[in-house]
């Protein structure tokens, strides 16, 4: 085999592992992808089934119910609620009528199971897709206001 040949098997081997590789990151960052909706996209079925997803809103007034560990509430951008259900220990922050981000996965049953709660750490801080949903939720002619300082 001339040295040229062996050149260019060279190049074609590590272009190929070169693609595989990025197809294996590509494929390992899409699955790690978690994006976030609303609790009116929820209803509106915009989220995902059967994938991880972030929801976000306030937590309803009145909707807190604990068992032990076990921990249910509803989220709400002002225009809609879901039902959470939460399985641990929740943020120190964790208050009804306070930001909230949960992450999970939604039932059959149209209640979202949590794996995961984060609340804001304080007074003036929203994540800023929840603080965008309750905006639009305002927007589309709902009365109920932000909390103060939110921006």
């Amino acid at each position: 085999m001339k040295s040229r040949h062996k050149r260019l098997a060279l190049i074609v081997g590590g272009l190929a592992a070169l693609g595989v590789a990025s197809a294996l990151i590509l494929s390992a960052f899409q699955e790690n992808l978690v994006f976030f909706f609303s609790p009116s996209d929820v209803v509106a079925h915009k989220a995902p089934r059967d994938r991880s997803f972030r929801v976000g809103g306030l937590v309803e007034e009145g909707s807190v119910k604990r068992e032990g560990v076990r921990v249910s509430f509803k989220v709400t951008d002002t225009a809609q609620a879901i039902p959470v259900v939460y399985q641990g220990i929740l943020p120190d922050l964790f208050r009804e009528g306070k930001g909230v981000v949960a992450q999970g996965k939604l039932g059959a049953d149209g209640v979202f199971h949590a794996s995961e709660v984060l609340a804001k750490h304080d007074e003036n801080y929203m994540p800023p897709e929840a603080a965008h949903a309750l905006e639009q939720a305002q927007k589309a002619g709902k009365t109920l206001q932000m909390p103060a300082g939110t921006k």
